[in-house]
């Protein structure tokens, strides 16, 4: 007899044979450079901890300060009882360090562009979205009911092109765009994008999870690194990563974030970002305030790694940023390397279809300001000798 799930398992048996399924491994430790993973001390090459911010002391502090005063969870959605002031202390800050009018948090970056696209347009409208985008973007999309067009990477001719023939035919269009590609390290090159979403009159937002604490003055931002100040009406981000903690962020014109606090379902419906979180938040926005010294140390650690890992032979596509991918193409070779690196001491997980197109599986190395020169050194010889052992270099 067949069971209503037994396709499950047929599938999963599928992603074994052909070297996609996620082996998930536990870890023990704090995040840092070094970490341990299924009972194992390694060397870290996996966490989006840019800065090292973490297990940051005064970061752990003040959580725990936080939740001696207020407890832990807030309790209610943000419309009902769920405001605290340290939320709104959270937004105000963030919108002076993003130079912008305000900002609103969400309980993740995923769910600040999961509220926020079908809020801005519907199905009568027109999103004009790369066509890498993160996958929060594009389920975001999908919700609204929009029409997706999607345009060619990081190619604003294309985007010209498919605007010229579409948007005249909708009431309102949106053009989205990854600022720093998850996968690729890459950039949008937004100031390209905006004079084509300017021309086209249409609302124009970037998702910079992986460009904030990385890119602009003492780690601001993509918009920050072009100058675009004022013109691009959203910018989403993530306190995850180069923040450390967890949540999300929507910040820009001042009419939209108010918008998104009426309308904005995740705010609306879903219980408001902790309080040790928040406050954590707090105290890494102001290590990010006070000094420019760890995106100044991640960015040399990043120039040291790659170049290096260039000479040694190791092809790393097109990334311009500290997201380090080594390209090795089909997926059960990354597996392979993967599972080699983590027998030798490091900790570099590999990353398939669907996350990548099929034929361009990789290892994703993700450096920060954590890492010592030492830790650097040691792992460069570590993925040259599993790079000959595979015959990758």
């Amino acid at each position: 007899m067949i069971t209503p799930l037994a396709w499950i398992q047929d599938e999963l048996d599928a992603l074994k044979e052909s070297g996609l399924y996620n082996r998930i491994r536990t870890l023990s430790s704090p995040q840092g450079a070094w970490l341990v993973v299924d009972g194992k001390k390694v060397l870290n090459f996996c966490s989006n901890n840019y800065l090292g911010l973490a297990n940051h002391p005064k970061v752990v502090q003040a959580a725990k300060e936080a939740m001696e005063k207020y407890g832990v969870g807030p309790a209610a959605v943000r419309t009902i009882a769920g405001t605290m002031d340290l939320h709104v202390e959270l937004e105000k800050r963030l919108a002076d360090f993003k130079g912008v009018e305000a900002a609103i948090t969400f309980q993740s970056g995923f769910n600040a562009n999961l509220a926020t696209i079908p809020a801005l347009v519907g199905k009568d409208d027109v999103i004009f979205s790369d066509e890498l985008n993160h996958a929060s973007i594009i389920d975001g999309c999908r919700l609204s009911g929009a029409k997706i067009v999607r345009y060619n990477h990081c190619d604003p001719q294309d985007l010209d092109k498919a605007m010229f023939e579409e948007r005249r035919q909708h009431p309102r269009a949106l053009v989205v765009t990854d600022g720093v590609f998850s996968m690729d390290g890459d950039i949008a090159p937004l100031d390209r994008i905006y004079e084509v979403a300017k021309k086209h009159e249409a609302i124009l937002m970037v998702d910079d999870a992986h460009g904030e604490g990385v890119l602009g003055r003492g780690g601001r931002g993509i918009v920050d690194h072009y100058q675009l100040h004022g013109k691009v009406d959203i910018e989403v981000g993530t306190l995850s990563k180069a923040f450390g903690v967890v949540g999300g962020v929507v910040a820009g014109n001042s009419l939209i974030v108010e918008w998104l606090r009426q309308r904005g379902r995740p705010f609306l419906f879903s219980s408001a970002m902790t309080v040790p979180d928040t406050a954590a938040c707090l105290a890494s926005l102001e290590l990010l305030e006070s000094s420019t010294e760890l995106v100044d140390r991640l960015w040399e650690n990043t120039r040291f790694f790659k170049e290096e890992m260039r000479k040694a032979g190791f092809d790393l596509g097109r990334s311009v940023t500290p997201i380090t991918p080594v390209m090795l193409g089909e997926a059960p070779l990354a597996q392979e390397f993967s599972k080699s690196l983590f027998e030798e001491g490091v900790f570099a997980m590999a990353i398939g279809f669907p996350t990548v197109p099929r034929g361009k599986a990789r290892i994703r190395v993700m450096i920060s300001a954590a890492h010592q020169k030492e830790d650097l050194e040691r792992g460069l010889e570590i993925f040259v000798k599993v790079g000959q052992k595979l015959k990758v270099i």
